[in-house]
């Protein structure tokens, strides 16, 4: 892909576990284009989280250790700038979705207060100066971008009042505040119920294509990465073992893991089946 705005290449992370180090990311490679909309999939315990926490600098060290390779933003390898700059850019320039949005929210803060909060370290960082009435008033945009229902009384709200995709929804709506050039997100709507991780997602769609996002989706369910990508990277222990459009990577994946992700997608063929066409049959 052209004129990566994110480019990784050969990331290397070990994990120190029982006084030995453990290859856990293996020379992973990929970009992401500005206003692209990119996916990583792959099973539980493929890497994919580990390369998002080393792309935002969030892995926690130790015990992770970043052993080689280059994360580009912008043409600058955060791996060698200075920390206050990388700092800077976290949550302003790129932003993060998390999976768990109850986990993800302090409950002993409002929503408003908690979103407040995250506007005025960002505005610090990019030197911007607000009122703190408008911060507010960035907050309830927001949170009316996400489509909440009466703002006013959601910023109002603690986390444990509200539904799980309405958490979800803030969570998404905390990303934007500081309208990043990069989103990534890690498996929203995993916690959710079917029905309401529908319309996570297509909300997550929209907003990506009205505000002219990148996109980094993060996900081990293909079903997504149809919805929301047009082009897939695939992870399998540690290593990124396939890529391509997502349109000519379904209709002709090259790798047997690969094969098997596909065949592992519910089908509706009379009845409900599941894994491979020999199940079917």
């Amino acid at each position: 892909m052209s004129e990566a705005l994110l480019s990784v290449r050969d990331l290397c992370v070990d994990f120190t576990t029982y006084g030995r180090p453990l290859s856990v990311l293996k020379n992973v490679s990929l970009d992401v284009a500005a206003q692209s909309q990119v996916a990583l999939v792959g099973e539980t315990g493929s890497g994919k989280t580990v390369t998002t926490k080393a792309i935002m600098g969030i892995l926690r060290q130790p015990p992770a250790t970043i052993t080689a390779g280059r994360i580009l933003y912008d043409g600058r390898d955060l791996l060698t700038m200075p920390k206050k700059e990388r700092l800077a850019l976290r949550g302003t320039a790129m932003a993060m979705v998390f999976q768990d949005p109850v986990r993800s929210l302090n409950p002993v803060f409002s929503i408003g207060d908690q979103m407040r909060t995250i506007l005025k370290y960002a505005d610090r960082r990019l030197g911007r100066r607000r009122t703190r009435t408008q911060r507010m008033d960035r907050v309830l945009e927001v949170l009316g971008q996400v489509r909440m229902r009466e703002p006013e009384r959601v910023a109002r709200s603690y986390p444990v009042m509200l539904s799980g995709g309405m958490c979800q929804r803030v969570l998404i709506a905390m990303s934007l505040l500081s309208e990043p050039r990069l989103l990534i997100a890690d498996e929203p709507g995993t916690a959710l119920d079917v029905t309401t991780q529908a319309q996570i997602l297509k909300l997550l769609k929209k907003l990506v294509q009205e505000q002219h996002l990148a996109l980094l989706m993060i996900t081990h369910n293909l079903g997504v990465v149809r919805e929301t990508s047009n082009y897939v990277y695939v992870m399998h222990k540690g290593k990124v073992v396939e890529q391509g459009r997502t349109a000519e990577l379904f209709a002709e994946p090259k790798e047997d893991y690969t094969r098997q992700l596909i065949a592992a997608v519910p089908r509706l063929t009379g009845g409900m089946t599941f894994g491979t066409s020999e199940a079917a049959r």
